[in-house]
């Protein structure tokens, strides 16, 4: 076994087309967007006998309390517990350092590709002087995956790599009708109340300066809810980066001629992700968010994707004074159900890594998190 960069677009997401767990924070687009603000990446692949079995997106962040690599829902498998009908007789040649292995830790395949990649990265946080290296893995929460990272020298991290440890998704490979009836009954109601109001009209737009409009809206939720929002920069990036290959769509609510709503979906990989949103507080009781919503649903569908990803989750019922309480319980209407995750995690590699972990806990704390 082997670690290469890959160089190829094409390679790179046809692997992860066949991928069962993954998100768009791993996708060739994302690493545009990357370098679009300015951060240095990796595009590393781990082989066996040549054939292409893991994937993975390295980020560089200069942080004003030090760098650190950043790893967001990577590395991407195959398929999450083991690869079949593969030959892993090389894989122990690539590790050159390291603890000794359990058995059960030996035959793990997913440890083996693991410490593969954590061997490079290490090379290269040491080559850039970082502190430490932060990964949100998109790996089921249990115990033998929280055992594999804490093996290789992981701690819990005082903070999220992305707004998205546990998330909601909806199968939407039936029809549309299968799909309302599979609602909550209120969310059902409320979307055909949308679609008799003729004060409410729903558009999709592909256009940069549509963003600036998104904008606009988003800083008057931020007023309100009172928690720190991407720039302007961030989302234009982000937008653009996924615009090329036609992966991005905002979507506007507008109520008696006025924009009052809108969404920013990314549709990657058979999967679309509701990733950004943005309702004026003043118009909550119009039901615009919900015929929103739904249009992206049914857009995703004429895209044939297989899945619709809410975008982050909490439960309501155990934390109800969470911020995304409100917005996970509106989510849940539309049918689904919850995907949970394992936690951020981070792996130390200066002493200054803890002195920005106590720093962290701080900050999550004043933000209510």
């Amino acid at each position: 076994m082997e670690i290469k960069e890959i160089q190829n677009k094409s390679e790179w997401e046809n692997f992860l087309l066949e991928c069962k767990d993954k998100t768009f924070l791993q996708s060739w687009s994302w690493g545009n967007f990357q370098q679009s603000m300015g951060n240095r990446i990796w595009r590393l692949g781990v082989y066996d006998q040549e054939e292409l079995i893991s994937l993975c997106l390295i980020t560089l962040i200069g942080a004003r309390r030090g760098k650190y690599l950043l790893v967001q829902h990577g590395p991407t498998l195959i398929q999450d517990t083991k690869i079949k009908g593969r030959s892993l007789a090389k894989l122990n040649k690539a590790r050159d350092e390291g603890k000794a292995l359990s058995e059960h830790q030996n035959d793990n395949v997913k440890f083996k590709i693991l410490e593969t990649f954590l061997f490079q990265i290490k090379e290269i946080a040491k080559k850039e002087k970082c502190s430490f290296v932060r990964i949100a893995p998109l790996l089921e929460k249990n115990k033998e995956n929280e055992e594999i990272f804490y093996s290789l020298g992981f701690t819990n991290s005082p903070m999220h790599a992305s707004a998205y440890e546990a998330t909601w998704k909806l199968d939407i490979t039936s029809s549309e009708e299968e799909l309302l009836r599979g609602m909550r009954k209120t969310t059902r109601y409320l979307i055909k109340q949308a679609q008799k109001n003729i004060d409410i009209k729903i558009s999709q737009r592909w256009d940069m300066q549509d963003i600036d409009v998104f904008y606009k809206i988003h800083q008057e939720v931020v007023k309100i809810q009172k928690f720190t929002p991407f720039s302007l920069e961030y989302l234009k990036n982000e937008f653009s980066s996924f615009l090329s290959d036609k992966q991005a769509s905002i979507f506007f609510g507008e109520y008696k001629g006025e924009v009052i709503a809108a969404a920013f979906v990314i549709f990657w990989s058979n999967i679309g992700f509701y990733h950004h949103a943005a309702l004026l507080p003043e118009y909550h009781k119009i039901p615009i968010a919900y015929l929103l919503q739904w249009e992206a649903i049914r857009e995703a569908k004429k895209r044939n994707c297989l899945l619709y990803d809410f975008w982050g989750y909490v439960n309501p019922k155990e934390n109800p004074g969470h911020p995304w309480a409100g917005p996970t319980l509106f989510k849940m209407g539309f049918g689904g159900k919850s995907y949970q995750y394992l936690k951020t995690l981070d792996l130390p590699l200066s002493k200054k890594y803890w002195l920005i972990n106590f720093f962290e806990k701080i900050r999550k704390t004043k933000r209510g998190l």
